[in-house]
């Protein structure tokens, strides 16, 4: 048995711990958490591609925007129609007043680009929840198809 408390039971060899700077690249930035409208345009893109289920955004909207994508997301209006995954190219924000984010996001399925815009609002609470959505300049309201 060994005298020294430092060393683990059993070990045979003469050094001790070494210490060894972690490793950083020089393009390694510090991990930011997404902001709001990123975070919203992914959501919004599972939801209206058919990837996840509407009630994924229970809490995450306000007035009737829950309503809307309850009856749009059956149609799936961000599909692609040869199965391929879309992908958010780009998601770009505003703030035109405190406490409210317009953003814009592009969509790609395949070789079909799609616009995405919706706007964000936060509560009382700081939670930000999606009051509005519009697809390819068109409005989508209850009842009304998306463009395909």
């Amino acid at each position: 048995m060994s005298t020294d408390r430092t060393r683990p039971a059993g070990r045979r060899d003469q050094g001790g711990p070494r210490s060894v700077p972690p490793q950083r690249s020089r393009r390694q930035q510090p991990h930011r958490p997404p902001r709001p409208h990123q975070w919203f345009a992914e959501r919004l893109l599972a939801v209206l591609s058919g990837q996840r289920p509407v009630h994924w955004m229970l809490g995450h909207t306000i007035g009737e925007a829950y309503d809307q994508l309850a009856e749009l997301a059956p149609s799936t209006p961000l599909g692609s129609p040869r199965g391929s995954r879309p992908v958010l190219r780009h998601c770009r924000g505003a703030q035109p007043a405190t406490g409210v984010v317009e953003a814009f996001a592009s969509i790609a399925a395949g070789d079909r680009v799609r616009a995405m815009a919706f706007r964000l609002e936060q509560g009382p609470d700081q939670r930000w929840r999606c009051a509005a959505v519009e697809l390819g300049g068109e409005r989508l309201t209850a009842g009304a198809p998306g463009p395909r």
